[in-house]
């Protein structure tokens, strides 16, 4: 009744034709704006939005009835979107604690779920805290504006994320960048940095449109030899790479040296929303205080904060599911290499097709969707101008069926394109 009357109250019931800003102003808005889309759809870098009318999952049904699709560009590694036990953990959340809390955390957005969920996350990581955010680009957004003064520096790899390229602007340190995975090029960084108070050495665990893993290692031996600190973005590398899933530290065996962790609920863990920063106790508490994007945001829905609960439970039982994603991994990648395809990166189930032009990649993506393989085409700006790629995503529910038939149709799509001879 409330409803129909608020309807009722709003000019017109609630209802008509869409209203634009009128005025000269707002006419050269639309202009530059209509000219400015017009540009992309020339360049061919427009990017279309599928409609999905089915669970996130290896098979889609898309809207409008098109059934029967193999998905390969989801960030679902694990395949625990979907699973049962992760939807019965966010409906129990959503019962018991609501649809969410109409709050920020510090004023009365706090509920028992998410002090568990960040206990739990420090505990998979092997950290001091955890801090949870609505978002990893939240997470990096408040963390070097907090962290770091006019009296610091932060090196960063120039194939970091966006998420991470903008994080850092926000921040008032000495910003350097070094070029990418070029350990000659952070020394060299490093040593210029040693004027500086603190330098932080910021980078992406796992490199999401190119598949490498960063050279972790070398990082943090340098990082040692010049009194730095490391920050990682874990975002597709949490779940699945090392023993166990922690991550391209523990994959690579630094996970004492590594100091902070930035990465996502919405990927390998459930893929629902959120994110969380990692670390040291009183860094934690300093962003509880400090960190903007954690400061005036609300806290994170119950059912989200449900399903991550459990999907890290899931990965704490058994390593079984990560374990099994580096032989599809690899099915992928050696079938595709024989077809005469270059794949960039190395043993990550992020497998981009590198084409080079961005028609290519568009076309190439449009024509594998009417073989039933749903695949995004990447160009500039995602990547550099000159490597449009076609991103593979490798998931631990694809059978090996499902990878056969994506090769199948990568080769009868790049033969026909010219992509392959």
């Amino acid at each position: 009744m409330w409803r129909a009357a608020a309807v009722r109250a709003l000019p017109g019931g609630g209802a008509g034709a869409p209203r634009a800003a009128s005025g000269a102003a707002a006419a050269q808005l639309r202009r530059r704006l209509e000219s400015e889309l017009e540009d992309i759809r020339g360049a061919g870098t427009w990017k279309s939005e599928r409609v999905i009318a089915s669970r996130q999952g290896p098979h889609l049904r898309l809207a409008g009835g098109g059934g029967g699709i193999i998905n390969f560009c989801a960030n679902n590694y694990l395949g625990l979107s979907s699973h049962p036990e992760v939807i019965r953990a966010a409906v129990e959340a959503l019962e018991k604690f609501g649809a969410g809390l109409s709050s920020v955390r510090f004023i009365c957005g706090t509920q028992s779920i998410h002090k568990d969920l960040e206990e739990k996350i420090a505990r998979f990581h092997q950290r001091e805290d955890a801090i949870l955010y609505a978002s990893c680009f939240d997470a990096n957004a408040g963390i070097f504006e907090a962290l770091l003064t006019p009296e610091d520096a932060v090196l960063s790899d120039e194939l970091n994320h966006a998420s991470i390229i903008d994080g850092i602007r926000l921040c008032k340190a000495n910003k350097y960048r070094y070029k990418h995975m070029d350990m000659q090029d952070l020394e060299a960084k490093l040593k210029e940095a040693q004027k500086h108070r603190l330098r932080l050495v910021a980078t992406d665990g796992a490199f999401s449109m190119d598949g490498d893993i960063a050279p972790l290692r070398e990082i943090c031996q340098l990082a040692q030899k010049y009194d730095a600190l490391v920050f990682i973005d874990e975002c597709h590398a949490t779940g699945f790479l090392g023993p166990s899933g922690r991550g391209t530290d523990e994959l690579l065996g630094v996970m004492d040296k590594v100091t902070i962790i930035n990465s996502t609920l919405g990927k390998a863990l459930g893929g629902a929303a959120g994110g969380y920063t990692t670390g040291p106790k009183p860094l934690i508490d300093l962003l509880r205080q400090r960190s903007r994007p954690y400061l005036f945001s609300n806290s994170l829905p119950p059912a989200v904060v449900g399903c991550a609960s459990k999907a890290l439970d899931l990965l704490m039982e058994s390593n079984a599911i990560a374990q099994s994603m580096a032989a599809k991994t690899q099915r992928f990648r050696s079938k595709m290499a024989a077809a005469g395809f270059t794949i960039s990166g190395k043993d990550h189930p992020i497998c981009p097709v590198m084409l080079g032009d961005a028609r290519l990649a568009s076309v190439m993506a449009e024509d594998m969707l009417n073989r039933g393989i749903y695949v995004i085409g990447f160009s500039y700006p995602v990547v550099p101008k000159g490597k449009a790629r076609i991103r593979v995503q490798i998931s631990a529910v694809h059978s090996d069926e499902d990878i056969d038939r994506c090769v199948e149709a990568f080769t009868e799509v790049g033969r026909k394109h010219g992509a392959l001879s």
